[in-house]
């Protein structure tokens, strides 16, 4: 298929989000690790991590930097974008980013936060320590 880009990743953020006014715009930028556990042919058990950069713009922004900080279990949904550049000294550099369209909150098995030996996904609702009303609306998904 060509032109198709879409990313659906479950994980845990690495550090709070970290939010920006660019122009009329909100801008969330964070990190997301997603860890994969599995036995070797000769039976060792390994686990391997990747962590990819993502950013959120607009009220998926607001809302990600409103409910979410490092360690929290995410659900998102996008597609890839590569940033290319030339860094100081000349060289070119790259790197991927996910940018996030949807997002949904997600918990650990038994609600503990903790990583649960096989991690099962739930939607939960947002906690709303204001007290204030949260209208439908202002969720993106």
């Amino acid at each position: 298929m060509q032109g198709y880009n879409r990313i659906i990743l479950g994980g845990r953020i690495t550090r709070d989000p970290e939010m920006k006014q660019v122009g009329q715009n909100t801008l969330a930028k964070f990190g997301l690790a997603m860890n994969r556990k599995y036995t070797t042919q000769s039976g060792e058990q390994r686990e391997e991590v990747t962590f990819i950069d993502c950013e959120a713009w607009g009220k998926t922004a607001e809302l990600i930097g409103q409910y979410f900080t490092k360690g929290s279990p995410i659900l998102i949904e996008g597609k890839l974008r590569l940033n290319e550049w030339t860094d100081g000294d000349g060289n070119k550099r790259s790197i991927l980013v996910g940018v996030v369209e949807r997002f949904e909150f997600v918990d650990s098995k038994g609600g503990d936060g903790g990583g649960a030996k096989s991690p099962e996904f739930k939607r939960r609702k947002p906690s709303n320590p204001s007290g204030a009303e949260i209208d439908a609306a202002d969720i993106p998904f």
